[in-house]
């Protein structure tokens, strides 16, 4: 297969006899330890680990290097001896990885660099197919490379793991890499390289990665705040992976920055959204939502002047996210909104219920006490929040 153009920067029956069943039972039960026995003589049971992955593991555990790397090196030739093809890429795997991980051990070296590059079309042939320990090879090679200041040969594996790899793990790692490097040299060929590579590979495990990274890179290198808009936006309409979160928290930020918070709005409520679909067993909460409904009361509050609106988001922080480090800062939130709404007995009634529930918080140290001053409210600790304005 060839690789894709790159830049260059997967029984008995009811009313029978009593005594037809116990025979019945009996034959069942002799046929079963038949089997198990067949099983036994066969040599069914897992196979032995294969003797110079052993060797080598066990000399690398006594720091005995040499030996390790002459057993790895055996290891690769006779790790295609397995009775099962899933053992075979599991050895495989391991005499060509660990081969290359002693290498490295003391530091980046040409040698490393050199037994991980050896081993990427070694995993990747017939019969073992191991896309996973072939991109972890290709990965680490690139990455030695570019330590040893082989910036052609790094730039040039690590591109492949991400066209020829895209699905695997170390894809993303490797375009980290790439981001992180790249950036610094030239941030505008970089972009350009990425934005090749993001429809060829746009259904692809990378596909939203792409887009992220062209995105931060187009808000904090090229100073386009509007192309990173459109990017994370893209990410957010077309893909369901885990960056949507991410991607919907920079929009509405980005949003907000240019003028638009009603775009801020729709895309902080959009991110909200997802903690209705996520509750229930194996589910998890986007480490953005209680910071996007803080957000989402601040732009209500400050940018739009909806008072009671602002209100309920904030209140709905410490109902929604009981566990947040942020319900100080919603109930002050709320507080401010309703001074601003001149409503007095609302704007005590959040003081009161912030100084009783956090008595510790930032905001007793002045703010509050300020704005406790300014509406001359009376301390009720235990009073409740008044119903909103009809």
């Amino acid at each position: 297969m060839r690789a894709r153009a790159r830049p260059q920067l997967t029984p008995a029956a009811l009313g029978q006899p009593a005594r037809h069943c116990l025979a019945t039972l009996a034959l069942l039960c002799l046929a079963t330890l038949a089997l198990i026995g067949l099983a036994a003589l066969s040599g069914c049971s897992a196979p032995a680990k294969n003797a110079d992955l052993a060797d080598a593991h066990a000399a690398a555990r006594a720091g005995d290097v040499d030996t390790a790397l002459a057993a790895y090196q055996r290891a690769q030739r006779s790790c295609d001896q397995a009775r099962s093809l899933r053992v075979q890429r599991h050895e495989c795997a391991q005499a060509y990885l660990g081969h290359g991980e002693l290498l490295e051990q003391d530091g980046p070296s040409a040698a490393a660099a050199r037994a991980y590059e050896d081993a990427e079309p070694a995993l990747i042939g017939v019969p073992y197919e191991d896309r996973a320990a072939a991109a972890t090879a290709l990965y680490r090679a690139g990455r030695l490379r570019l330590a040893l200041g082989h910036d052609q040969r790094g730039y040039q594996h690590l591109w492949r793991v991400v066209t020829d790899y895209p699905d695997q793990v170390h894809a993303s790692d490797a375009l980290r890499v790439l981001l992180g490097d790249g950036r610094r040299r030239d941030p505008v060929a970089l972009y350009r390289a990425l934005g090749q590579l993001a429809t060829p590979l746009a259904r692809t495990g990378i596909g939203d990665n792409l887009l992220f990274a062209m995105a931060d890179l187009a808000e904090n290198d090229l100073d386009d705040p509007r192309a990173a808009l459109t990017l994370y936006d893209q990410i957010a309409g077309t893909h369901d992976g885990g960056l949507f979160d991410d991607s919907r928290w920079h929009g509405a930020r980005l949003a907000r920055q240019l003028g638009d918070p009603r775009g801020a709005v729709e895309r902080l409520r959009a991110l909200l959204a997802t903690r209705e679909v996520t509750i229930g067993p194996g589910s998890y909460f986007s480490v953005w939502l209680d910071n996007a409904q803080l957000e989402l009361g601040v732009v209500l509050r400050d940018d739009l002047a909806d008072y009671d609106a602002a209100t309920r988001a904030f209140l709905r922080l410490p109902r929604d996210y009981p566990d947040s480090i942020l319900i100080d800062d919603a109930l002050w939130g709320a507080a401010v909104a309703q001074d601003r709404a001149d409503d007095t007995a609302r704007t005590c009634a959040l003081l009161d219920r912030l100084e009783r529930d956090h008595p510790e918080s930032r905001y007793q140290l002045s703010d509050a006490p300020a704005l406790r001053q300014k509406r001359a409210c009376q301390t009720q600790p235990s009073a409740k929040v008044p119903p909103e304005r009809p």
